[in-house]
């Protein structure tokens, strides 16, 4: 696990292609690994940094860097493993929190505030990070998209069973499997629709999502499922004193809402809860125009507002 998967722009396609950034860089994390960075935009615009899920990479944040870079600083980056970002043999979420303060250090001037938005294992990477120096130096506010703090595997529905022993047993099983995941196929195309998307997702949605998707490697996606499975941020949460705004979509299978809800209660700052109606686990792909409004909101107050001041 020390090659880097293959380039993130060759995973989408149309609407959802990658653009290309202003500037490319490498943010050196706390092992040593170097990390894939993109920037788009003005260098003197309000700065948003994005950190995509588990299986994805920065391909996943294209609508929202089309649409914010005309006049924000976007900063988007592959968490290890993923994209264009090399693998290690050991993670951890300590790890995601590693690489997180190194992008913001790398990117951001010393004291320079940012809006922090996070999708799926990127939200959890945010609350991983929340009592670190760097994160408290930088973030003046965060996004957190389809993603919870504990229980992750116990109380998704992706297996159709009543809750319970065999329900989680079954779902550990599936979303840990080590099997590859293979060509992107009509078959791969439903089975990935049902797994993370809403009933009514777009068929170019489902054919970005599924193009990112498989573009991970298996063993990538099989060591982070295990981090995943055994996830424990619920003190982290309370530690993440910044206004923080949740989104989850209705029928999300992977992070159900009950996880947004629990979120929004133990935020010290919870500065919304948003559920949209028959969406499921990949909003920013699925409600684009949404999250990047939700995105534009938080900068505007809690980030612009302030430098005009």
């Amino acid at each position: 696990m020390t090659a880097p998967a293959a380039p993130a722009a060759s995973t989408a396609l149309g609407p959802y292609a990658p653009p290309a950034p202003a500037r490319v860089l490498a943010a050196r994390s706390a092992d040593g690994t170097e990390l894939h960075v993109e920037v788009h935009g003005p260098d003197s615009a309000p700065a948003v940094v994005l950190a995509h899920g588990w299986t994805c990479s920065t391909a996943f944040w294209a609508a929202q860097i089309r649409a914010l870079s005309a006049d924000h600083r976007v900063i988007a980056y592959d968490q290890r493993g993923h994209g264009r970002s090399p693998a290690s043999p050991v993670c951890s979420v300590d790890m995601l929190a590693d690489d997180l303060e190194a992008v913001l250090g790398a990117t951001l001037a010393p004291g320079e505030k940012a809006v922090v938005a996070g999708h799926s294992m990127g939200g959890m990477t945010i609350m991983a990070a929340s009592g670190r120096p760097a994160f408290r130096e930088h973030a003046a506010a965060v996004l957190l998209c389809s993603t919870g703090s504990s229980r992750l595997v116990a109380e998704s529905t992706v297996v159709p069973l009543r809750p319970g022993r065999l329900r989680t047993w079954l779902t550990g099983h599936v979303l840990g499997s080590r099997a590859p995941l293979g060509p992107v196929t009509p078959l791969a195309r439903r089975i990935l629709k049902y797994a993370t998307m809403g009933p009514g997702s777009a068929p170019h949605m489902v054919e970005a999502c599924a193009r990112i998707v498989h573009a991970c490697p298996r063993r990538v996606r099989h060591a982070w499922s295990n981090v995943l499975d055994l996830l424990d941020l619920d003190h982290a949460v309370r530690e993440l004193r910044v206004p923080a705004a949740v989104i989850v979509g209705s029928a999300d299978r992977m992070t159900p809402p009950v996880h947004a809800r629990r979120l929004a209660e133990a935020l010290p700052v919870c500065a919304g809860l948003t559920v949209l109606p028959g969406l499921g686990h990949m909003t920013p792909v699925e409600a684009p125009e949404l999250v990047t409004g939700a995105i534009r909101d938080l900068v505007t107050t809690h980030t612009a507002t302030k430098e005009g001041a």
